[in-house]
């Protein structure tokens, strides 16, 4: 039991910090109407390693990872019951000897590794967390409008900053700028000083130029491709960042037309919407057009990068940093309740929220 704080909340001079808590519990494998269930005696943590806080989560914000991990992950690496999601603000009631205070208020996120381990994630009144995955809240936001920022926001840091590089005066093409990653994508560019071009539906234009987008691209109209070979910039994208995970390589096989040859095409990786023939082919082809074709095959003669999110302490204080000086704002697109956390998923899987859903758990917030 090395390393874990065995005392009693009491005897850290922490109060009023209850026994029992309401959850949601993942039960089985399957969609999130099938296998959440709510759970009103959970029980709160009191023991946990050095390094760890507690919070008393006042608001959390869902994420597409949370719901796929439901429907594929085996039960050796996921074991149920276990509470979902990543992203949340709240307050430290129990700073365990870390440089927060009790009654601070942060957000932060709890890598799906880390829950999955801890079977804790965000969807509960009270969760354990490491210090250095939390930030303090800055006064003039509220715990809604933190609450879904580090998991979206690090993903398009560390697509744009630690993969591709990006540098002020370069010219950026996000793909699906009205997804949450792709909105902190545009704007963390605009916020280097870049060129930004962005995709969306029509509908979502004013939304997409609103963040500081420079050009606008509708893929309604006609194949992405197909507009940007027979209109390409001057000069070519220096970057590409696709938000959207397309299992079509398309955008990718073209993109010297469009693409610098020096360029870099950064993608979130497949996305696909369901395991079946159709959608099995599709990747296949992908993965044949981005890994394995050769050049003398006509391969495309553009790198090709995936971003994986991983924890940096660093980014997610960069990104604070930004977020405080209103260099990057918060993307909120509805609110709901604990209680109506399933009417949430419909919206999150729907595929029309522009920014976060979240859910707010105190409803004192």
């Amino acid at each position: 039991m090395s390393g874990i704080d065995t005392g009693r909340a009491e005897d850290r001079g922490v109060s009023d910090i209850p026994s029992t808590q309401k959850v949601w519990h993942v039960v089985k494998k399957g969609t999130p109407e099938k296998v959440l269930k709510q759970v009103l005696d959970a029980p709160v943590p009191s023991k946990f390693p050095k390094g760890e806080v507690l919070v008393k989560v006042q608001a959390a914000a869902l994420n597409p990872v949370g719901f796929k991990v439901m429907q594929i992950a085996p039960t050796f690496v996921a074991k149920r019951p276990y509470v979902p999601e990543s992203d949340f603000a709240g307050v430290v009631v129990d700073a365990n000897g870390t440089s927060f205070k009790n009654g601070e208020s942060v957000y932060g996120w709890i890598p799906v590794p880390t829950g999955l381990k801890t079977r804790l994630g965000a969807l509960a009144q009270y969760t354990r967390a490491p210090a250095d995955n939390l930030v303090p809240k800055p006064p003039q936001l509220s715990a809604v409008d933190v609450s879904g920022i580090a998991l979206a926001c690090m993903t398009a840091y560390q697509a744009l900053f630690d993969i591709a590089h990006l540098e002020p005066e370069q010219s950026l093409l996000v793909n699906g700028g009205s997804s949450a990653v792709g909105a902190f994508a545009v704007q963390l560019a605009k916020a280097k000083g870049c060129k930004v071009t962005a995709t969306a539906s029509g509908k979502n234009e004013e939304f997409v130029r609103g963040l500081g987008t420079d050009e606008f691209v509708d893929y309604t109209k006609e194949p992405l491709e197909k507009q940007l070979t027979e209109k390409p910039p001057s000069p070519k994208f220096h970057v590409i960042f696709d938000a959207v995970g397309l299992l079509d390589p398309s955008l990718y096989t073209h993109s010297p037309a469009y693409l610098a040859p020096d360029g870099i095409f950064v993608s979130t990786g497949p996305q696909p919407k369901g395991i079946n023939a159709k959608e099995m082919k599709t990747t296949a082809k992908m993965l044949w057009e981005i890994f394995l074709r050769p050049g003398w095959l006509g391969g495309t003669k553009r790198k090709w990068r995936l971003v994986q999110v991983k924890h940096k302490k660093e980014d997610l204080e960069a990104i604070a940093q930004m977020i405080s000086e209103g260099k990057v704002k918060p993307l909120v697109d509805s609110v709901y309740s604990f209680d109506d956390t399933l009417k949430a998923y419909e919206k999150l899987k729907s595929g029309r929220a522009k920014g976060k859903v979240v859910i707010k758990i105190d409803d004192t917030v």
